[in-house]
């Protein structure tokens, strides 16, 4: 029996982080809708918030392994904290303009990104030190992110009502400090989380190998870039529905911040019973076939359904369904990045794939801004959800899909020059990979590709 402590405390943490970027989620769009009465300036923030989020993933890789994946926790949601709360305080103080509130929700989308990265890396090697399956741990990893998504959006649209999107920012801020709490004290004893001897002296020079090891292994893996440019444009679309879409459509048809906290509470519970599911009997099944179908049931209806109702019932049995199929899809995806990147390259990979998946996510906020004040709501819902269709069709277009159940090794990648990865630890979690899965416990409760809102 291992230590399930820093395992434990990760999933805490990263369920109390996600919990409170739900609330900003919710709480920055309403915001700005509230103080600007502009979907074209809510469009602007999201760009601002987005675009070092792409940034920070680019080339924070080896910054991460050389700084430790838990100091790089424990700083980012620290910074985040700090960023979030200056919003309503400055608010507070009449001295918030338009170019303050775009640079912190910058500072926080830049800050942000590392901290996610080092956790999410870490669950390999945490579930080997707690004796549990990798399956088993991914699956509650997204399983927890897709709860606390859950319970923070419900939490998000009563606050606003109630005290403000104000007071919603402030309690977002005290959860990135709790979270940076946890790491602090409860991921301790295990060698991944700590800073990696340096395999060259810091230099532009090694800085930029190490960088490039990690986008050589993606580029290598046809199925990792499939992937990747697969969740790009979901990803993409997802953001101009989650920072304009909805708040818009909620303001003008539904009623109001209460209806987004509703809608997205719904998808996150759906989301947390999809990864539940799966995590207990998926691995009977196809995954490739489980994916193409749930890939394509898990975005594009809502889009429809919002462009041609203006009610909240059929909208929210809607985002339920989408949420189980969306659920099912990150433990597949997670578990096949696990199996085919090697430890050594982890954290250099995880920043690639977080970088291309989420490239298109400053776009999709811009543009949805624009094409609500271009085309009203009806038409950018009808052409982004066109967009999020036809992304959805990947799996059944390219062939590379075909490898999603080979398992461990299935594609010979070429990687760039290095020290090979410790055979022991990897072999060890590819064997965990692969073993039957038995059901998570049910106390127990997760954009790498994020599908979803």
């Amino acid at each position: 029996m291992g230590n399930r402590t820093p395992l434990a405390a990760t999933l805490a943490a990263n369920s109390i982080s996600t919990a409170g970027t739900s609330l900003t989620l919710i709480g920055v769009p309403w915001f700005v809708l509230e103080t600007t009465g502009s979907a074209g300036r809510a469009g602007v923030v999201a760009f601002c918030a987005t675009l070092p989020i792409v940034v920070a993933a680019l080339i924070g890789g080896p910054v991460i392994d050389r700084f430790g994946r838990r100091r790089t926790a424990i700083v980012s949601d620290a910074v985040c904290a700090a960023a979030i709360a200056a919003i309503p305080l400055l608010h507070f103080a009449g001295v918030l303009d338009f170019w303050m509130l775009c640079a912190l929700m910058a500072l926080n989308g830049f800050s942000h990104t590392p901290g996610n990265t080092a956790r999410y890396v870490l669950i390999p090697d945490l579930a080997e030190h707690s004796g549990t399956t990798l399956t088993r741990a991914a699956s509650l990893f997204d399983a927890v992110s897709r709860g606390a998504r859950m319970v923070g959006a419900a939490l998000a649209g009563v606050l606003i009502a109630f005290v403000g999107a104000e007071t919603v920012l402030l309690l977002d801020a005290a959860t990135f400090g709790l979270s940076a709490l946890l790491i602090a004290a409860g991921v301790r004893g295990v060698r991944a989380a700590e800073p990696r001897k340096a395999e060259s002296p810091v230099s532009l020079r090694a800085y930029g190998t190490e960088l490039r090891e990690g986008y050589a292994h993606v580029l290598g893996n046809r199925l990792l870039l499939a992937v990747v440019v697969m969740v790009m444009f979901m990803n993409g679309t997802d953001q101009g529905w989650n920072a304009v879409l909805l708040p818009v459509h909620a303001e003008g048809e539904l009623s109001g911040a209460s209806a987004i906290g509703l809608l997205t509470a719904l998808f996150g519970a759906g989301g947390l019973t999809g990864a539940l599911l799966y995590g207990a009997v998926g691995h009977r099944f196809s995954r490739r076939a489980v994916f193409t179908v749930c890939v394509i049931l898990c975005g594009a209806p809502r889009f429809l359904v919002a462009a041609v109702t203006g009610t909240t019932l059929p909208l929210a049995v809607t985002m339920l369904l989408g949420g189980i199929a969306g659920g099912v899809l990150n433990p597949i995806l997670t578990t096949v990045i696990y199996e085919r990147v090697p430890d050594r390259l982890r954290s250099r990979v995880s920043g690639a794939l977080t970088a291309g998946c989420e490239f298109a996510m400053p776009v999709g906020g811009l543009a949805a801004g624009l094409l609500v004040e271009g085309a009203g709501a009806t038409g950018a819902l009808l052409a982004m959800g066109g967009v999020y269709f036809l992304a959805t069709l990947s799996p059944l277009v390219f062939p590379s899909w075909r490898t999603l159940d080979d398992g461990p090794g299935a594609e010979p990648v070429r990687e760039a020059p290095g020290p090979e990865p410790v055979p022991s630890a990897q072999a060890q979690a590819q064997a965990q990979a692969q073993a039957p899965v038995p059901a998570p416990v049910s106390s127990s409760a997760p954009s790498r590709p994020t599908p979803g809102p």
